[in-house]
């Protein structure tokens, strides 16, 4: 299940997976990116909070489709930030920015843990501005 953590009127999208993620979820967070490229926003800045996701109730076909809508829409994304607490992340963040550097043109992918929730909020939304 997905949880918006909270409203923003810029381009800047905080949501939650909690318990797992589903077909139904990677639908939903696709709508919310659209909603706020449909408000204007060329780029949006993304912060996805893990900490309470459980893998086993995770869908496989959700998280293909979502890597490759990723894939397909990787120019509209601005910052990313994986907020949770697990090394495994950690390690593969600075990777994905290796992979993607030539592409990512000033965007930024960066893991932070979940006591660091304000700098994660600091880095998707450098301007605090919220409904």
């Amino acid at each position: 299940m997905i949880e918006q953590l909270e409203k923003f009127d810029n381009n800047v999208l905080a949501i939650e997976v909690i318990d797992g993620f589903t077909e139904a979820d990677e639908k939903l967070c696709q709508k919310l990116f659209d909603k706020k490229l449909e408000q204007g926003f060329d780029q949006i800045n993304v912060l996805v909070k893990l900490d309470e996701m459980k893998v086993s109730n995770s869908s496989t076909k959700a998280f293909f489709e979502d890597t490759l809508w990723s894939l397909r829409n990787y120019k509209k994304l601005g910052h990313l930030a994986i907020v949770a607490h697990t090394n495994i992340l950690k390690a593969l963040i600075p990777i994905d920015n290796i992979f993607f550097a030539r592409a990512s043109k000033g965007r930024q992918e960066r893991y932070f843990d979940v006591s660091q929730m304000d700098e994660a909020n600091a880095f998707v939304n450098p301007d605090n501005k919220n409904d």
